[in-house]
């Protein structure tokens, strides 16, 4: 608390008010009697030099002014030349006049010019006064005597009140300087904490400017610095946030590419092998019938379509994943493509012996890339053809569900593992590796089906029902007054 500005500018200006008062009680004690015998000197100078003009000038009513005069400004004028011959008192002459004797002698030791102040008893009542002694004329001496009042006496008691003045002005001045300490200190304070708050990155806090003053400048200017900080810092954690997502995203890259590297060896290496050992008995002679001969030649077309099918699969995939890979979304009817696709699916669904069902609306308009739907739907199907159980059911579902196209292909089956269901549309990711050979699959319908359901901002996913497994995508609906795609 002592380090607060508050509380320092409270006591700088109160040892500055006590101050003060100490040094005009020091004042008035030392100077008060001083300052009071001058004043009373110059005055009684004036005044001397005024009764001096009025007997130099003579005047009728001389004796009316002399009298108003003593009155008025509690004067004692006596008038002699050195001879005792009194000219004028403002006493009767017979009284004391040895004294005027003393006075004369006094004057003429001194050997007087002009005029003379000096404190001394009062010649007619023994009091003290502060007297001037002149002398005008030839032959004339002046003498003007005034009471001095006990200044001791009043300088005291004058001493005293202001003391007990100071104290009650040092406490009014005390309560004034912390009042308005308080309210001074109020501003600085406030900014103080929101320049506190702002080292802590917190902007929230803003100075109500009610002045026009240095502090309501100050306070602007840090309430635009505030602003701006907070812009710029806002700035600077979206692009950390940015940076840090686009490492991850490198990150994530780099493993893949080498995942996919590593897939993509381990994928074309049985084929190869089995390829480059076929072709060599082939050029070697060591087959010895013609049954050989063709049997040799099958496995190596099949392995030749199944390393086709693969390169494909990467082009596809590759493609939809580009950053220059675009939908051309155009306004369809989608039940009118499930019956063409159910209808090219028709020869394997019977060959399989799979029980189909088939349920969607007689018209489903959509806004979507009719192209990359059916790959969509195609991926769907063959993955529900590979992975269905003896009971063979195959279900495809299209409806309505809030404001979406949500369409859904279930299979019967064993459900996937809860562990898998987050990988399950990574590229060459298998539940089974051991049927890529057997099946032909290289996991890489499901991330196409990922790539352009990203691409095109629609859910997709898979749902572990309890006697199967549900894929399902979305798409867009489209706006009924369109043209329909031909």
């Amino acid at each position: 608390m002592i380090n607060s500005i508050r509380w320092r500018l409270f006591l700088g200006m109160t040892l500055l008010v006590g101050f003060f008062v100490f040094f005009s009680w020091m004042l008035n004690t030392n100077y008060l009697e001083k300052y009071y015998l001058q004043q009373k000197t110059a005055e009684l100078k004036q005044q001397g030099e005024y009764i001096t003009k009025l007997f130099t000038e003579n005047p009728d009513d001389l004796l009316v002014q002399l009298a108003i005069l003593e009155r008025r400004e509690n004067l004692t004028i006596l008038v002699i030349q050195p001879d005792l011959t009194l000219i004028y008192a403002s006493t009767s002459p017979n009284s004391e006049v040895t004294k005027f004797e003393i006075v004369l002698e006094q004057l003429m030791q001194a050997n007087l010019k002009g005029q003379s102040v000096q404190i001394t008893g009062d010649p007619f009542n023994n009091e003290r006064s502060l007297n001037l002694y002149s002398r005008f004329g030839e032959q004339n001496f002046l003498i003007v005597s005034t009471p001095l009042a006990p200044i001791q006496e009043s300088a005291a008691i004058a001493n005293k009140f202001f003391l007990y003045t100071g104290i009650v002005t040092m406490i009014i001045a005390t309560l004034a300087v912390f009042l308005f300490s308080r309210s001074f200190t109020r501003p600085i304070v406030e900014l103080n904490d929101i320049a506190q708050r702002m080292a802590k990155l917190d902007f929230s806090r803003r100075y109500s400017v009610t002045s026009r003053d240095e502090l309501g400048e100050l306070g602007s200017s840090i309430n635009s610095l505030s602003d701006q900080l907070s812009k710029a810092i806002g700035e600077l954690q979206d692009a950390n946030a940015r940076l840090r997502k686009d490492i991850e995203r490198e990150r994530r890259i780099d493993e893949m590419r080498k995942e996919f590297v590593s897939s993509v060896s381990h994928e074309l290496k049985t084929p190869i092998s089995l390829i480059q050992g076929y072709a060599e008995g082939l050029k070697v002679n060591v087959v010895e019938n013609e049954e050989d001969k063709e049997f040799y030649c099958n496995v190596i077309i099949d392995e030749a379509n199944k390393m086709n099918r693969l390169v494909k699969g990467l082009l596809d995939l590759s493609q939809v994943e580009a950053e220059v890979f675009t939908l051309e979304k155009v306004a369809f009817d989608l039940s009118l493509l499930l019956d063409n696709i159910m209808a090219k699916y028709k020869p394997i669904f019977e060959e399989k012996e799979v029980q189909l069902g088939v349920n969607k609306p007689d018209e489903l308009l959509v806004n979507a890339d009719i192209t990359r739907t059916e790959q969509i739907l195609t991926n769907y199907l063959n993955n529900a053809l590979d992975h269905m159980d003896e009971r063979r059911i195959i279900e495809l579902e299209a409806k309505i569900v809030e404001d979406k196209a949500h369409i859904a292909v279930y299979n019967s089956g064993e459900p996937i593992p809860d562990q898998a269901l987050h990988k399950i549309f990574t590229s060459f990711y298998k539940l089974d590796q051991a049927r890529t050979r057997t099946d032909g699959s290289y996991g890489l319908g499901l991330a196409i089906v990922r790539a352009i359901q990203e691409k095109d901002k629609n859910g997709y996913g898979v749902i572990n029902l309890p006697d199967g497994v549900q894929f399902w995508f979305e798409l867009d609906l489209a706006d009924p007054e369109n043209d329909l795609e031909s």
